[in-house]
């Protein structure tokens, strides 16, 4: 069993920044595909980014350029780095761990996200 669990979420004003972290049990942290996903009240939980073992990186075009995402495999977690943040950015952010290759099958319990206009 993999526990994940979120952190780093609060208020912020628009254009301000957060960093989330995502911490994750387990002694092959290093193999797992990482990726944090957000829902906002009202609609349907999505992805955001991901990072796999390569450390290749993946971002959802309404954040591109604005999150970036890494991983310290030393310290079994993850981060996402969030600038130019924006209204529509609030929502609740999961982040979850894919173990196998098969897909996300571990999830935290979420962090909020509040940006003020």
């Amino acid at each position: 069993q993999v526990q994940v669990e979120e952190s780093g979420g609060g208020l912020v004003q628009t254009g301000g920044s957060l960093r989330l972290s995502c911490a994750a049990s387990g002694r092959t942290f290093s193999s797992y595909v990482m990726g944090w996903f957000r829902q906002a009240p009202g609609k349907e939980r999505e992805f955001v980014s991901s990072i796999r073992r390569s450390y290749d990186t993946y971002y959802a075009g309404s954040v591109k350029g604005r999150f970036t995402v890494s991983r310290n495999n030393a310290l079994n977690t993850v981060y996402l780095q969030m600038n130019s943040l924006k209204p529509e950015d609030t929502a609740v952010y999961y982040c979850a761990a894919d173990t196998t290759g098969n897909g996300y099958g571990y999830w935290g319990q979420g962090t909020q996200v509040t940006v003020s206009s």
